[in-house]
C-alpha cells in the first residue's frame, strides 16, 4: 500500500486551507497542548500572559477568543478578568480537549467554547468589548476577511488583541531560530505528533505571514485604528493591539 502523503495546508490563502487546517488540528488535538509548551519551552504561556494582562486592564465584559483552539488564551484571560468568555474554533477536536480542561478547572460557568468558522463569525455587529486571538489569525483562508470579521463584532471604543509568531531579524538569534524552526521543530513535531506535515506547515506558513506592519497595514484597512506591536523574545513573537474607535 502507498505511503499516505502528509496533511499540509498551502502556508497562503488559497482556496481549501480552510477545511485542511481543521483536518489538520483535529489530527494533533491529543498532543497539541504538550508539544506547544514542550516546544517553546513555556515561553508560550509568558506570551499569552502578556496578551491577556493587557486586555484585563480595559476591564471588559464580553471578551472572544478567535480560533481558541483548547482555550489557553481563554484560561489564561480568566485568571485576570471576570469578563464573560467566548471561544470559538474550527477544529472540533480542539474544542473537545478544551471542554475538558475546563471542566477540570471548574471554568464551564465563565468560558463558552464553540465550533465556527473565524471568517463568517455567528455573532451580532458589535457583541464584544474585546477580541483576542493567539497564534490563530496566519491560519485564515482569507486574513482581511477574518480581521473584517473581527472588526465587525468588536463595540466601539473596544480593542482586538492578536498574538503571532514572527521572524527575528538580528544575528544570531536570527540564524538560530531559523535553524531549529526549519530542522529540529518539525522533526520533533513528527516524531511526537505522528502528523508528517502539521510541523513542518507551522515554519511555512509564519515565513509567508505578512508580520511587522504589514500586518498592521491589514488591520487598519480592516478598519482598526491606534495600532500598535511588540516584538517579544528577540521578535519570535509580536503582539499587536488596535482599537475600534
Amino acid at each position: 500500500m502507498p505511503e499516505s502523503k502528509p496533511l499540509m495546508p498551502p502556508p497562503a490563502a488559497a482556496p481549501g486551507k480552510k477545511r485542511q487546517v481543521e483536518a489538520m488540528f483535529d489530527s494533533i488535538a491529543h498532543k497539541y497542548d504538550f508539544l506547544n509548551h514542550f516546544l517553546s519551552v513555556n515561553i508560550d504561556k509568558l506570551w499569552r500572559k502578556k496578551v491577556v494582562k493587557t486586555v484585563a486592564a480595559t476591564n471588559p465584559s464580553k471578551v472572544l477568543d478567535v480560533a481558541t483552539g483548547t482555550a489557553d488564551l481563554a484560561i489564561a484571560l480568566s485568571r485576570f478578568s471576570y469578563a464573560e468568555i467566548t471561544g470559538i474554533d474550527i477544529s472540533r477536536k480542539m474544542l473537545d480537549v478544551g471542554d475538558q480542561k475546563l471542566a477540570r478547572k471548574k471554568l464551564n460557568n465563565r468560558i463558552k467554547l464553540m465550533q465556527a468558522d473565524s471568517e463568517n463569525l455567528p455573532f451580532a455587529d458589535e457583541t464584544f468589548d474585546a477580541v483576542m486571538v493567539a497564534f490563530g489569525v496566519r491560519n485564515f483562508e482569507d486574513l482581511d476577511r477574518g480581521l473584517s470579521e473581527m472588526f465587525r463584532v468588536t463595540r466601539k471604543g473596544g480593542m482586538v488583541a492578536v498574538l503571532e509568531f514572527s521572524k527575528p531579524n538580528k544575528f544570531p538569534v536570527k540564524q538560530l531560530y531559523n535553524f531549529y524552526f526549519r530542522n529540529i521543530l518539525p522533526a520533533l513535531g513528527r516524531i511526537f505528533s505522528k502528523d508528517k506535515g502539521a510541523y513542518t506547515y507551522l515554519p511555512e506558513s509564519v515565513n509567508v505571514f505578512p508580520e511587522g506592519k504589514a500586518f498592521m497595514d491589514r488591520l487598519s484597512a480592516a478598519g482598526y485604528s491606534s495600532i500598535e506591536q511588540k516584538r517579544l523574545t528577540f521578535g519570535i513573537a509580536t503582539f499587536y493591539s488596535a482599537r475600534k474607535e
